[in-house]
């Protein structure tokens, strides 16, 4: 019996040395805000050398780890996606443009995304701001895709001041159409802080706070518009203006972030979902051809739309009072690698998806450890691809005059000095590993529906982009 006895107290001994650990981890686990800006620059933001006013994400940046060598995909919609999945697009159909008003295609239901797995976790979550990533059947909307809470515009553009794109209120609380009067940046920042006022602190949060400025249309409010008197283009003025309201709504947030107790306890991450705009081929639906497009993507090549670093490593930030160390972090990462890196941090279990691109991350973050990344595949499309191993970059673009163009991003990150003809061997070795992605890659959906679109109606213009935007052509 007393044998018996002893074994039971050493088993509840052991048991209590186990759960104690994993109770004090569950109680420990972080809010996550994730904020995410909308064609922002690489160099539109203080912290590298802007004149643009962003107090409050410089404050984040000199506090926290600055993510120098950052990649998101050369588009939107494909940059959303790979952040909800940990997954390239290209595996999935959503490499090639973005998911225009007329297009009735989405994010996969099958994969399994980023707000499900945290969910599962015992987060709750929320998405303030938009989506990008489905809209024509509610089965691709935010609510059917993990988060518990929803507002915002599920398109990908919107009018600032009506909440409409061609005329259609695309303003939405819990699948539920809004009517409201406000400025989309102030609405987005003042429901931010509200979730945050009515949240409990002791269930962790899951906030995916995306912005859509600065994105075309370029529209401010008249005091914003003041603050910028100095800039001359009108354009660039209001642009200006955009990311300053953004700036402080983002201080908004940390502020009531900071009142309920919760900042200590929370990361904060900042990133732009692509490179700042220089091309009215990828402007979105609006007509942008005469005025001169205002962003700047400091020494990186292209924008938008591009292949190149302008269009692709992008401005971004991590910041966790006590858990990340300040300073620059020169790492390679890629938007897919913070579905693993977020599942890590938030201790909630991976096996639910399919194979994952993305890496944990987190050592370089935290610690700036050397990033495990050695390779960005910027993106794999039948016309076009682009893959980095180590500081060799190889852009190939395959319809006739075909392409090839190798950089050494130690050497030249600016991209001036193709020297593809001094590397064959090089470029034989980054051509094969784009092929042998391309036999994985899925069919684009943007081009599937648009050529259903064509042979459906045979006498309309195409529903294809300028033929240029598969040339990364620049202004």
């Amino acid at each position: 019996m007393r044998q018996t006895n002893a074994w039971v107290a050493l088993a509840m001994f052991a048991g209590a040395w186990v759960v104690a650990p994993a109770q004090a981890q569950r109680a420990s686990r972080p809010n996550i805000v994730y904020i995410v800006a909308d064609d922002l620059g690489w160099k539109d933001v203080g912290f590298h050398g802007s004149d643009i006013k962003t107090p409050n994400i410089d404050k984040l940046a000199e506090g926290g780890a600055r993510l120098e060598q950052f990649y998101a995909q050369p588009l939107c919609t494909p940059s959303r996606a790979a952040l909800m999945t940990g997954r390239y697009p290209f595996r999935y159909g959503l490499q090639t443009g973005v998911i225009l008003a007329g297009q009735k295609y989405g994010l996969p239901t099958d994969e399994w995304l980023l707000p499900q797995a945290l969910k599962d976790g015992g987060y709750r979550t929320a998405i303030v701001g938009k989506w990008h990533l489905g809209h024509a059947d509610r089965k691709y909307w935010p609510r059917q895709r993990g988060f518990d809470y929803q507002y915002g515009a599920v398109l990908g553009e919107i009018d600032y001041f009506t909440h409409a794109e061609h005329g259609v209120t695309d303003w939405y609380r819990n699948n539920q159409k809004v009517m409201e009067k406000g400025y989309v940046t102030e609405l987005l920042g003042a429901d931010a802080v509200k979730l945050i006022n009515g949240h409990d602190p002791k269930v962790p949060l899951f906030l995916y706070l995306t912005f859509t400025a600065p994105h075309a249309p370029y529209q401010a409010p008249q005091a914003y518009l003041d603050r910028y008197k100095e800039i001359e283009d009108p354009t660039r003025r209001a642009y200006a203006a955009m990311i300053t309201c953004m700036d402080d709504q983002i201080g908004k947030v940390l502020g009531a972030l900071e009142k309920r107790g919760m900042r200590d306890n929370t990361l904060v991450l900042f990133m732009s979902d692509n490179g700042g705009n220089l091309s009215s081929l990828f402007a979105g639906e609006m007509d942008v051809s005469k005025i001169k497009l205002p962003s700047d993507n400091g020494p990186y090549r292209g924008g938008k739309g591009m292949l190149y670093e302008g269009g692709t490593r992008v401005a971004a930030l991590a910041n966790w009072p006590g858990h990340i160390k300040p300073g620059d972090v020169a790492g390679m990462m890629h938007m897919v690698d913070m579905f693993p890196t977020l599942a890590g941090v938030a201790g909630v279990p991976l096996g639910k998806g399919k194979p994952l691109d993305g890496l944990n991350v987190w050592p370089a973050i935290s610690e700036g450890q050397p990033s495990p990344r050695t390779e960005v595949v910027y993106n794999v499309e039948p016309f076009r691809a682009a893959v980095r191993q180590n500081n060799w970059k190889l852009i190939w673009r395959t319809p006739l005059p075909a392409a090839l163009e190798l950089y050494n991003l130690a050497d030249d990150p600016s991209e001036k000095n193709n020297v593809a003809a001094q590397h064959p061997e090089t470029v034989i070795a980054l051509q094969q590993r784009i092929g042998a992605l391309a036999t994985e890659m899925a069919k684009p959906m943007f081009l599937v529906e648009a050529f259903a679109t064509i042979k459906a109606r045979p006498s309309a213009p195409p529903a294809l982009p300028n033929e240029e935007a598969f040339f990364d052509q620049e202004p």
